[in-house]
């Protein structure tokens, strides 16, 4: 008995599946490429297949079916794609190269559809449960990736080139016709006009004779030719499920590129307008090209929905590279910002908004701090400059971070330089009393009608009105800080939180003060009345106090020189004394220390002062005065014998001039004898009379009266020392900060002298305890104290061993 066998009918069934789905080219078969694939009916398939299914070998059909088109696409058409794309690479005309682009991309089409028709009838019979695979959408997703992976896995730089040069010359030919939609429609719009001027790329012929979009002559412009080309090569890719891989590279290289040119061009060092909302304006130009190469407004757009999420992908790709580009450049140019500051506040604005959506505080930080240390803290720059910058960076760096993070960190190298700056608080303090060039910043914060007290200042984040408005601090902030202090601070109490310590500011401004008043010599005093107010609101009543008992003395010593001067109208003309004496009369310990200089005045001089302070002692009983004799202002009349000179000097010149009315000739040595001043100080005193023509050195040392004036004499230039314009009366701080130390050093000795030895610790903490007390007495930090003992050893005046010091032996 025989048995019919399966193999006629599977035969024929898996012959005509083999040719049906693939071409017979790639079986093996003497057949044309060209030959169509798919003669046999719908049908006629579906019986086959269900012929298999009753064998049970339909579940191999999928494993077959991508084993024959990898071995296909390995053998023959990926290298006839590259020849194609090869034969190409001597074309230097760039439209002949376009169109060989498109048609090697056609071919690839050409020999991929009929795996693509395929693919489809395997999905469908997928779904009619006909076939057990890997399903139908996994199918497709292995067919797309071995496309990617065999032919696009490595890509020739020629290839990559043409790619480049294709995409740009269609996103240039775009964007000159919407501009010049864009120009027809905002005709009546000169403004539009002028701003659009400038062309979005960096275009070459502007003579009218070229296309702006191909870089053709007119007449042979190509640029709907070229848009065509672009849309059926999008398509193609789009079809093949390679426009992604593909264009990707080239079109993120082509919009980073534009960008990067437009805003270099159009933004770089202009800091007054915002160019967010242009650049978004433009931005969406760009999304509308990138629609055309992602098929968003093609009729393939409906039967293709991730085309949506691709274009919505790249938008956040777009957006996120102009916003961190954008980013960069004002970061790089922060310092400048910052200087130009509120001029430049959109600058800041912008970077704000930027920096909310992208990481690059760091790179801030790190960038601003270089700027800072490169182009400000060094020695050719004035400390009222670096202070003036500070206060714009405190404005600037306020308005891009509330939190005051960044101006924490950023900014903490300018505070520490100015630390080593000798005269930072002497330039902070001018510029509060308004006396420092460009100090109006300054000056208007202390006008504040609400300032921020320094008294007790806020110590606790608890303090906030209302709990929905607490923000946290950012990352970077210093755990160690409060929140609401760093937020509360404004630039006053940061310029004072440079030292830690508001004591520096308040004697630096006692000694600003006791200058200012002490140099006007007319008793007015309104505007330091009203910055002692002000800074009363700053700094307390009792930090003040002392400034207000020197504004006090200027008021008495007008009232009691008023008193004196009535007085001496009420006398006969023969008692009244030979000039008028004008006193400023200080309480000794609420002034700074005053400059020591010895003088010795002439007789008629003493004579004066004497019977003013007999006419004090009346007023005043139980006080009386000591004089400075070196300090004040005379005014003097000169007569020559041919002419008079009038001058307001200091009392040494003065002295100085009046020893020649008793006698014209004086050496030096003489009048330093008589004056008691050091013969170098008095050398720099006689450049006055020098420089004014009464007094002539001749020979070297010896000065002579010039009577009359010689106007045929060569002019002699005679140098002034600088110092001695506009001196103060003040002592330096250097002089005050060595009798503050000699204080210390009475103590020291009174204690080592007790105790017989003493550690540098144990000497420090008893000096806080006992010395340093009262708003005149400056502390001294354990370092100053510790090179302050040492200097006493070098000298001789203690011993250091083991750790302590101890006073020599024969120190009684």
């Amino acid at each position: 008995m025989e048995v019919a066998g399966p193999g006629p009918e599977l035969s024929a069934a898996w012959h005509a599946l083999s040719t049906g789905l693939v071409p017979p080219a790639a079986l093996g078969l003497a057949a044309p490429r060209s030959s169509s694939v798919g003669l046999l009916k719908d049908s006629d398939l579906r019986a086959a297949v269900e012929v298999l299914q009753r064998y049970g070998l339909h579940s191999v059909l999928e494993e077959w079916f991508t084993e024959v088109l990898q071995t296909d696409l390995q053998a023959n058409i990926a290298p006839e794609f590259w020849n194609c794309i090869g034969q190409y690479e001597n074309t230097a005309e760039e439209r002949q190269c376009s169109l060989l682009l498109l048609d090697a991309f056609c071919l690839l089409k050409c020999r991929l559809d009929p795996y693509l028709n395929s693919l489809d009838l395997l999905e469908k019979w997928t779904k009619m449960g006909l076939l057990l695979g890997t399903g139908s959408q996994m199918l497709r997703e292995k067919v797309y990736t071995m496309f990617k992976a065999i032919l696009f896995f490595t890509t020739t730089k020629t290839f990559q080139e043409m790619i480049q040069q294709f995409y740009s010359r269609t996103f240039k030919i775009y964007m000159r016709q919407w501009k010049k939609g864009e120009d027809r429609m905002n005709a009546c719009e000169s403004s539009m006009s002028e701003n659009e001027q400038e062309s979005d790329m960096e275009d070459g012929g502007g003579d009218g004779l070229q296309c702006m979009g191909c870089s053709s002559k007119k007449e042979q412009c190509w640029c709907p030719t070229a848009m065509e080309q672009f849309q059926q090569l999008n398509e193609i890719l789009h079809r093949l499920n390679l426009l992604e891989r593909v264009s990707a590279h080239a079109v993120t290289t082509i919009l980073h590129k534009m960008i990067e040119g437009r805003m270099e061009r159009r933004c770089r060092a202009e800091y007054e307008r915002s160019f967010l909302n242009e650049f978004q304006e433009w931005i969406e130009k760009v999304i509308g090209w990138l629609s055309r190469v992602f098929l968003q407004d093609s009729p393939l757009a409906n039967s293709t929905p991730e085309a949506s999420s691709t274009l919505k992908r790249w938008r956040c790709h777009v957006q996120r590279f102009f916003y961190r580009i954008y980013a960069s450049m004002r970061i790089e140019e922060l310092f400048s910002i910052i200087r130009d500051f509120p001029e430049s506040k959109p600058a800041v604005e912008d970077l704000k908004f930027c920096l909310e959506r992208t990481n690059q505080r760091q790179q801030l930080l790190s960038s601003l701090k270089s700027a800072l240390e490169m182009r400000l803290l060094h020695p050719g720059v004035n400390t009222s400059d670096i202070i003036t910058l500070y206060i714009s960076a405190i404005k600037a760096l306020r308005e891009l971070d509330p939190s005051m993070v960044i101006l924490e960190v950023a900014c903490e190298p300018i505070r520490k330089y100015l630390r080593t700056r000798e005269d930072t608080v002497r330039q902070i303090v001018a510029g509060l009393t308004g006396d420092a060039e460009g100090s109006g910043d300054l000056a208007n914060e202390l006008s504040k009608a609400d300032p921020v007290t320094l008294e007790n200042g806020q110590e606790s984040d608890d303090d906030i009105s209302e709990p929905e408005d607490w923000l946290p601090d950012p990352v970077d902030a210093d755990p160690g800080k409060l929140s609401s202090k760093r937020r509360s601070s404004d630039i006053i109490s940061l310029l004072v939180s440079i030292y830690g310590s508001k004591d520096l500011f308040i004697n630096e401004y006692r000694t600003l003060l006791a200058d200012r008043l002490l140099h006007q010599f007319n008793y007015s005093a309104e505007r330091e009345i009203r910055n002692v107010e002000l800074l009363k609101l700053r700094f307390g009543e009792a930090q003040m106090h002392y400034c207000e008992v020197m504004l006090k003395d200027m008021a008495d010593s007008r009232r009691i020189n008023t008193n004196i001067r009535d007085e001496e109208e009420k006398l006969p003309e023969e008692e009244r004394p030979p000039f008028s004496l004008v006193a400023v009369i200080l309480s000794s310990e609420f002034w700074p220390p005053l400059k020591e200089e010895k003088l010795d005045l002439p007789e008629q001089i003493k004579e004066a002062m004497e019977a003013y302070s007999k006419k004090y002692e009346k007023l005043k009983a139980m006080r009386t005065l000591n004089w400075k004799h070196h300090l004040g202002l005379v005014n003097l009349d000169v007569e020559l014998a041919d002419r008079t000179v009038s001058l307001s000097v200091s009392p040494v010149h003065a002295a100085i001039i009046l020893h020649f009315q008793s006698k014209s000739t004086w050496t030096l040595a003489e009048l330093s004898e008589m004056l008691k001043v050091p013969v170098t100080s008095l050398r720099r005193k006689m450049t006055l009379w020098l420089q004014q023509g009464v007094l002539r050195e001749d020979p070297q040392g010896t000065f002579t009266v010039i009577e009359e004036e010689q106007k045929d004499q060569v002019e002699k230039v005679v140098l002034i020392d600088s110092d001695e314009e506009g001196d103060s009366a003040m002592a330096s701080q250097a002089d005050q900060k060595e009798e503050e130390l000699q204080l210390f050093w009475t103590y020291i000795q009174a204690m080592l002298t007790n105790l017989e030895s003493l550690s540098l610790e144990r000497i420090h903490s008893m000096l806080k305890m006992f010395v340093m007390t009262g708003p005149v007495v400056t502390e001294i930090d354990i370092q100053e104290l510790q090179g302050f003992l040492q200097k006493k050893v070098r000298d001789q005046q203690l011993i250091y061993s083991g750790g302590v010091y101890r006073l020599p032996k024969n120190c009684g």
